[in-house]
């Protein structure tokens, strides 16, 4: 497993003073491509092999947001590969060692010259290794999307969205879903599909289905088709 110790700082809280299920995405992310930087595999490696890994599925359980100034140790580790999709858990700890989220990823390897996904070599997944799967109820890289939504207002793509690919930020999308759900609600747990990447000036518009203790986000293009469904579970 990679890791790496931080503290949450002020910048990183809602106004709760708690990193929201966005910022723990956050880390996450950052601990993969920290993790793909040490073993020599990161970003300027990637682009020279005209490859870019795409994440196509999280599955995150939240159990405790984290809080200002609270130290939290991040980590991750890949455990299976096949011919397309590589698989990755996290984990966010207290300094205390107490669990206070987990997530299962799905990722496919890009050929940046055709746009395609490309079967994984060993050149491709070499450093990674394998470690065990984390112990946890998964569920589908899909997400079932309700009939019958509420349509929200519509907004652009901007520039401070976006990644080193140009296209919308991963754990950026899950920040637009939190927007729709109801205030009190407490998070057990958030699944995204990835489906199609947004780009600056791109128009979302947004649809919502609220139910008792679920509320699913379509984050779609204004011609129609699905950029990301974003499902999240109440405590």
């Amino acid at each position: 497993m990679y890791t790496y110790e931080r503290k949450v700082t002020y910048s990183e809280v809602a106004c709760d003073g708690l990193a929201d299920e966005a910022q723990i995405v956050r880390y996450f992310q950052d601990c993969s491509t920290m993790q793909s930087e040490s073993l020599g595999m990161g970003i300027d490696y990637l682009e020279q092999h005209s490859h870019v890994w795409m994440l196509t599925a999280w599955q995150i359980r939240f159990m405790r947001r984290p809080g200002l100034g609270e130290d939290i140790v991040t980590g991750t580790w890949a455990y299976d590969f096949d011919a397309m999709y590589g698989y990755r858990n996290f984990i966010l700890k207290s300094a205390e060692g107490e669990t206070l989220a987990v997530a299962n990823s799905i990722w496919v390897l890009i050929n940046t010259h055709t746009g395609r996904p490309e079967k994984l070599t060993m050149e491709a997944v070499e450093g990674y290794g394998s470690e065990e799967k984390y112990p946890m109820e998964y569920e589908p890289r899909r997400i079932k999307l309700p009939k019958d939504w509420m349509l929200k207002e519509p907004f652009t793509v901007k520039r401070a969205d976006l990644d080193t690919n140009c296209h919308v930020n991963n754990a950026r999308y899950i920040s637009m879903a939190l927007e729709y759900i109801e205030p009190q609600m407490k998070i057990r747990q958030i699944r995204v599909e990835y489906k199609k990447a947004a780009v600056q000036g791109d128009t979302i518009c947004p649809k919502v289905n609220r139910g008792a203790n679920r509320t699913t986000v379509a984050l779609c293009s204004d011609s129609g088709p699905v950029f990301v469904a974003v499902e999240i579970l109440a405590k």
